[in-house]
């Protein structure tokens, strides 16, 4: 089978999954399997990711999303005689957030969280296809947040998200108060406060899943 970037698309539209970048590694990279000539990032495509993910995952699991994803992702890189890489299921785990930085289509945001070309801070990555052929990547593009006011900065109504990063003990310990009951049941507000996140369909139920899922895993012994 010929490849394409087109092609690999194609067959991931379906699944309401989307490239979102993607390079030529150097040869043999580390954390690459061995003659890897385009990595290409993989995540959710709105609207419909949410709504197709919603029927199709198997929610009994524990862990659904990466169940799904890893069902997916990896059946088609079987498909297409590739390698399926996932930033779940570690340690160790692959450089998910080194490798959308070199795709020119990802950055290091104002409060250090990564941000999207079209996602904005609502970015997130499934999975990546390492193909041995050395096909076209999308395009970088400009920096949006280098013309944007970057609400992001003073968005974090528990001051625990800003220009020094993140302080997490400070985030679950607000979203222990009524006064976190918006960031916990809408999403986070600083991700929301980013203008190219608010121009992408992500819906609010899918921000509470990963919200309350984070939630909960907190030790708060510590």
């Amino acid at each position: 089978m010929t490849l394409s970037l087109a092609g690999v698309a194609a067959l991931l539209a379906p699944h309401r999954l989307e490239i979102l970048g993607g390079f030529h590694p150097e040869a043999a990279e580390a954390g690459l399997p061995a003659e890897t000539g385009t990595l290409l990032l993989i995540g959710p495509a709105e609207p419909g990711f949410w709504a197709h993910l919603r029927e199709q995952a198997d929610w009994s699991d524990p862990n659904p999303i990466d169940r799904w994803s890893r069902q997916v992702i990896g059946r088609l890189a079987c498909d297409l005689g590739t390698k399926a890489l996932f930033p779940f299921g570690g340690p160790p785990y692959h450089p998910f957030y080194r490798w959308a930085l070199r795709t020119g289509r990802v950055w290091d945001s104002p409060v250090k969280l990564l941000v999207h070309a079209t996602q904005g801070l609502m970015v997130s990555f499934r999975g990546a296809l390492a193909l041995r052929e050395r096909v076209e990547v999308p395009p970088p593009v400009d920096l949006p947040c280098a013309t944007c006011a970057q609400p992001c900065l003073s968005a974090c109504p528990a001051g625990a998200l800003g220009a020094a990063g993140y302080e997490v003990p400070a985030c679950h310990r607000f979203l222990d108060r009524q006064q976190g009951s918006d960031c916990l049941n809408g999403g986070c507000l600083v991700r929301r406060a980013c203008p190219v996140s608010q121009r992408y369909a992500r819906l609010a139920e899918q921000s509470a899943y990963h919200m309350s899922r984070f939630h909960e895993g907190w030790d708060k012994t510590t």
